[in-house]
Parts: C-alpha cells; sequence; structure tokens
C-alpha cells in the first residue's frame, strides 16, 4: 500500500456531562445522532473518573479539499 492508498481521517472528542448532573442519556443520544448525520463514527467512549462525565471520540474520512499537504521548504 502507497501513501496515496492510505486513509485519512478527522477526528473529534466531546466531552459529556457534568460534576453535578452526570451524563444524560438524552444528551448522549443527541450527540451521537448529530454526529451520525454528520458522517462521524464513535470509536471509543470513555468515563472520567470522579468527575461524571464520558469523553467520546469520533472519527469520519477526511474530505479531499480539507486534506492539507506538507509544505517542503524551497532551497534556493
Amino acid at each position: 500500500m502507497n501513501n496515496n492508498e492510505l486513509s485519512k481521517w478527522q477526528y473529534r472528542v466531546q466531552t459529556v456531562g457534568s460534576f453535578w448532573s452526570g451524563v444524560k442519556a438524552e444528551e448522549l443520544e443527541q450527540l451521537l445522532n448529530d454526529w451520525g448525520g454528520e458522517g462521524w463514527e464513535v470509536v471509543s467512549a470513555h468515563i472520567l473518573e470522579n468527575q461524571n462525565k464520558i469523553n467520546v471520540i469520533a472519527k469520519r474520512p477526511l474530505a479531499r479539499k480539507t486534506i492539507r499537504q506538507r509544505s517542503m521548504p524551497q532551497y534556493k
């Protein structure tokens, strides 16, 4: 597999919940539905201990127009 064939990904991380009220199922469900509609796929979710919060991590394919090409300095 050459470099042109490698998948490029965009990642997103969001913390859900609060110390006092924890994570509301409705809030989490809405977030996941919104992200799914935008093409995001959750790859991980983990509880932040003693904080009543969850970190949700998602990815989606990076659109060709948003891929940043690494530029090399031009030597003269």
